[in-house]
């Protein structure tokens, strides 16, 4: 499977202590094309693809995308993200094949080795020879540019190379050498691939200057190195789909004495309308708003939540849940905002303190027996995220708790209550 980046367009507008806010920038990965062995290289990583040569599935399964009022066009987000695979290894080729990557370098003495995998799956064989990849008819599909110094680096031209494909070979790995490559082609029709030999180096090279190269060349003899770039695809491919959020009203605002509460500051920043899915009970988790809104008493820190104390639940990428206490520098947590839009975010900070509590309870239907509840610090900087638009102090979109009043209603991601170790499990469990 491919995916390409779509970008989606946010505006906000902030109203006194309460926000006014419309959907935030999210970056989805959300486009799948599968390709038949019998096309060529070309065809594979070219724009257009010919329909005979796509599966149904593929269209079925693609996302309508927002349109995007940037200046950057949506067409530099749509060039698929692909993988190439450099192995010999069996298991390493079965892995990959398994996983929707079906294309793979070979050395050109290694035919054997091509011809022999061939027989087992339906792959694309490509080969090397004197900084040409050529395919099976000897026909140049790519070129190979080592970087061994930062002269080579300037003395890459997109206008200068024959093929359309160029594979950059980095002798010393380094991320600045990637960003100066995906700017020197931006804007350019050629596609560029690095080769990397594990995940962090993959990771880099596709989201160097956010943009990231047009794909990597898993260079590895270890099954685990695919696993590990197929699940980070995944956790991308998480970004693209909407949560599904409720509107609950709230039906009880108690003080609830002192805790050791949780503020967690991100390594990005959130724009008014986004937080962290946060509650007491795993079935149900409350949009807890980022410190974004500005206040008489303290400036605006729109990288932190303050999201309550430290036995609560939150939400973490692959529809898991951990604890708020095991939360710590280098962690991911999924941000989200009031229309379900989600991404991944990296934890730089944990503090934990001890302050003054309130408890909020809330339904979905009023004449159910089922409530959902959360504590957050009683202060007027921490707000739960409304499920209405907003247009003014009548119709907030995050309402700090400390205006919180019995009949408002806000946001809430509803779940399986049952976890074990952060995963949903299928059996009985009461919580209260």
């Amino acid at each position: 499977m491919m995916m390409s980046i779509v970008l989606s367009s946010a505006s906000s507008v902030a109203v006194g202590a309460r926000i006014t806010c419309l959907a935030p920038e999210t970056v989805n990965w959300d486009r799948c094309r599968f390709v038949t062995r019998k096309a060529s290289p070309l065809e594979r990583i070219g724009h257009i693809c010919n329909k005979a040569k796509l599966l149904a599935s593929c269209c079925s399964e693609t996302m309508p995308r927002a349109s995007s009022s940037s200046s950057v066009t949506s067409a530099d987000y749509e060039r698929a993200k692909e993988v190439w695979i450099c192995t010999e290894n069996k298991q390493v080729m079965t892995a990959a094949v398994e996983r929707g990557w079906n294309t793979f370098l070979f050395s050109s003495q290694n035919q054997g080795l091509a011809n022999e995998w061939s027989s087992l799956a339906l792959i694309n064989p490509l080969f090397v020879e004197e900084g040409d990849i050529l395919d099976v008819e000897k026909i140049r599909v790519a070129v190979v540019r080592k970087v061994l110094s930062p002269e080579d680096v300037q003395k890459l031209h997109p206008e200068s190379e024959q093929a359309q494909i160029v594979v950059i070979d980095f002798a010393d790995w380094q991320v600045i050498p990637a960003e100066n490559i995906v700017a020197t082609f931006q804007g350019s029709q050629k596609t560029v691939f690095a080769i990397s030999r594990n995940l962090s180096e993959a990771q880099s090279f596709l989201e160097a200057l956010e943009h990231g190269l047009g794909g990597v060349v898993l260079k590895v003899e270890d099954v685990n190195s695919v696993l590990d770039l197929k699940a980070y695809f995944d956790r991308r491919e998480e970004v693209k789909s909407l949560l599904s959020l409720e509107k609950v009203v709230i039906t009880g605002v108690h003080t609830a004495g002192m805790g050791d509460r949780v503020c967690v500051d991100l390594c990005c920043l959130m724009k008014p309308g986004e937080g962290l899915l946060v509650g007491s009970f795993a079935r149900g988790l409350f949009l807890v708003h980022s410190e974004c809104m500005e206040s008489n008493y303290i400036s605006s820190r729109p990288f932190r939540v303050n999201a309550g104390p430290v036995h609560a639940y939150v939400a973490v990428p692959g529809g898991r849940t951990c604890y708020l206490s095991e939360l710590k520098a280098g962690k991911e947590v999924i941000v989200v905002d009031q229309r379900g839009r989600q991404r991944t975010a990296v934890v730089g900070r944990v503090k934990i303190e001890s302050r003054p509590l309130i408890l909020v309870e809330a339904k979905i239907d009023l004449d159910s027996e089922i409530h959902y509840a959360i504590l957050l610090q009683n202060t007027e900087t921490v707000a739960l995220v409304s499920p209405h638009p907003g247009d003014g102090l009548k119709s907030p979109a995050a309402i700090p708790v400390t205006s919180l009043k019995v009949g408002d209603e806000v946001v809430l991601r509803t779940q399986g209550g049952a976890r074990h170790t952060g995963i949903e499990i299928q059996e009985f469990i009461m919580e209260r």
